[in-house]
């Protein structure tokens, strides 16, 4: 019940935050990227450091995580299939041969076809998830956003005990 509550609570404070919709896809789609993927990929390191690094919502980075690690684990399946055929692609041979002489690139996992596919994936959806996210939420911020915060839902769930609670060990 608490998890939901604060995943409830970090979504709504995402949505309502000061930054903007388009800082908030940003971090959106940074979040997918690591959700997408298997945890110890070598490129979420990369993906983590832009999302603490760059002006991008952090909430917008866990709120994308927390939805696209589901995601990627009904996906492995497909991800494994993209990665595998880039894998065995006669034409990316020299790619990964030479990639794989170069010092660090072996530490990145890209010979692993589940982090391979799932990060072609990513970048197939990153695009179209940043543009959709950054009009979705400023769509909503102008329609919804002030209704959602004046209603019942919300009032009740910030004049929960539960809600209480949990604002007294949330970190500020």
């Amino acid at each position: 019940m608490l998890t939901l509550l604060k995943l409830l609570q970090s979504l709504f404070q995402t949505l309502h935050s000061e930054g903007t919709p388009g800082q908030v896809a940003a971090g959106l789609m940074l979040g997918a990227g690591i959700g997408l993927s298997p945890i110890l990929a070598g490129h979420n390191l990369l993906l983590f450091a832009a999302l603490i690094l760059l002006n991008v919502s952090f909430g917008g980075g866990m709120l994308g995580l927390a939805l696209f690690t589901p995601l990627g684990f009904l996906l492995d399946p497909i991800l494994d299939r993209v990665g595998l055929a880039l894998l065995h692609a006669p034409a990316l041979q020299g790619l990964w041969r030479a990639g794989y002489n170069v010092p660090l690139v072996p530490y990145t996992g890209f010979n692993n076809s589940v982090i391979l596919g799932s990060l072609v994936g990513w970048l197939a959806l990153a695009l179209p998830l940043f543009l959709g996210g950054r009009r979705a939420i400023a769509a909503y911020r102008v329609r919804y956003g002030e209704r959602v915060l004046n209603s019942r839902f919300m009032k009740g769930l910030k004049a929960s005990k539960v809600y209480n609670v949990y604002t007294w060990f949330r970190p500020e």
